[in-house]
């Protein structure tokens, strides 16, 4: 693949828009994002406040510490975090930047200030609606499909920004089209690009992503599942890219103010998709460019596995990154596609259905389960054994398969996704 194509450019700026710093769980943090905009339209801070947000918002937002705030949680923390100390210029490292007095700053004003949370109307998986008043001045501002797309602002019912066509300084975003993708064309793209073209965005999110995966070995983090894996599982190469893994989600659901380099607009996805194969090329001994390839690998083939099922459902994304790692250590190990492909099928038709509960600690569990899942697909190949097209959701080419665990996340476990957030909110 030549970087004149227009494919090897879409690759590019996939992983431009994907491999993005966060601060903490990205949907309290695109909440805070919000906040933070909106009190910046609103010029002042808010006498009041009122969030709807869609049941994949509230089921992320639920029980997962939000950093840089004392230990505090939810949707109301996330907002307040935003308006008393956000920066909405950093995106979604918004309150990477909070003293210890806006700490305190942000419990006086949940104390003292009225922040409503609704169930947002409507279908939208991905939807957060803000409004701020202060006085005679009111503004709304509406974040749908991903954690930065800002779709609508609102100021004393002038409409700022709407859908794209935008009178205020940032206009909304917009994904570069990802329906190209293919496991042969990420293989050929990975194996022919020039590495300095990535090299910035994946050197950060390996940097990034296994510094907090030190962290949460290092020290006490949520339920400390990396650490349990590394005393009762030893120390090889492939307990310790679990249990790595694991780690950094130890450390990011439990308030860890450390950034990382997500992918699919999920941190766990990014340090799952990472971290492993990180692990596996030091193990190695790959020289640093076949790392960087290997993390790339990895990364795109989670997002191509994403594409199908969407940003949110109650599909755990960490599957997908799991899979993909096991793929990218495969080419690690000398294979090609058909490693690849093999690993694949055989990891998704293990694993996929693992749902999502929201973010919090045991999604470290769920991540060492994805890992050791997308070693034993590599594994499976290695030993001849592999899963045929007809058994299960399992069928004849990698490509189909995807497409199958796309319509489950994305159709198939709708009802499911409703019941989860029904078990979570007692409603």
């Amino acid at each position: 693949m030549q970087p004149t194509d227009k494919h090897y450019q879409d690759y590019v700026q996939i992983l431009r828009e994907e491999l993005v710093p966060a601060m903490g769980c990205t949907e309290p943090i695109a909440i805070a994002y919000g906040a933070a905009k909106a009190r910046e339209v609103l010029g002042s801070i808010p006498e009041r406040v009122l969030v709807e947000a869609s049941g994949n918002i509230i089921k992320n937002v639920k029980s997962v510490v939000v950093p840089n705030t004392g230990g505090l949680h939810g949707i109301e923390a996330s907002a307040a975090a935003g308006i008393v100390a956000g920066k909405a210029d950093l995106m979604l490292e918004v309150i990477s930047q909070v003293t210890d007095a806006e700490k305190d700053a942000i419990r006086d004003y949940m104390a003292n200030h009225k922040i409503e949370v609704r169930p947002a109307e409507g279908d939208i998986v991905f939807d957060i609606i803000l409004t701020l008043w202060a006085g005679e001045d009111s503004v709304k501002l509406r974040i749908s499909d991903f954690h930065t797309n800002i779709v609508y602002i609102e100021k004393n019912g002038e409409v700022l920004l709407e859908a794209g066509h935008s009178c205020a300084e940032t206009p909304t975003e917009a994904l570069t089209d990802r329906s190209f993708m293919s496991v042969e064309g990420i293989l050929e793209f990975v194996e022919t690009m020039n590495v300095d073209d990535v090299r910035e965005m994946v050197e950060r999110q390996i940097d990034y992503n296994y510094a907090i995966a030190e962290e949460g070995i290092r020290n006490d983090w949520g339920a400390n599942i990396g650490s349990v894996l590394l005393r009762h599982n030893g120390d090889d190469v492939a307990t310790r890219a679990r249990a790595m893994a694991a780690a950094g989600s130890d450390a990011r659901m439990s308030g860890c103010e450390m950034p990382v380099i997500i992918a699919s607009g999920s941190g766990n996805q990014g340090i799952t998709a990472s971290v492993p194969v990180i692990v596996f090329a030091k193990a190695l001994g790959v020289d640093h460019d076949t790392m960087v390839r290997a993390v790339t690998l990895s990364d795109l083939l989670t997002i191509h596995l994403k594409t199908g099922i969407g940003r949110l459902s109650a599909y755990c994304g960490a599957a997908s990154a799991g899979c993909a790692s096991g793929a990218a250590i495969a080419w690690l190990h000398g294979g090609g596609y058909a490693e690849i492909a093999h690993t694949l099928v055989n990891s998704l038709a293990t694993i996929s259905g693992m749902v999502c509960d929201g973010a919090k600690p045991s999604c470290a569990a769920k991540i060492a389960l994805a890992v050791e899942t997308g070693l034993l697909g590599y594994h499976m190949y290695q030993d001849g054994q592999q899963f045929y097209g007809g058994e299960g959701i399992v069928t004849k080419g990698v490509e189909n398969t995807i497409r199958n665990v796309g319509r489950l996340g994305h159709t198939g476990m709708r009802e499911t996704d409703k019941e989860i957030i029904r078990i979570m909110t007692g409603l």
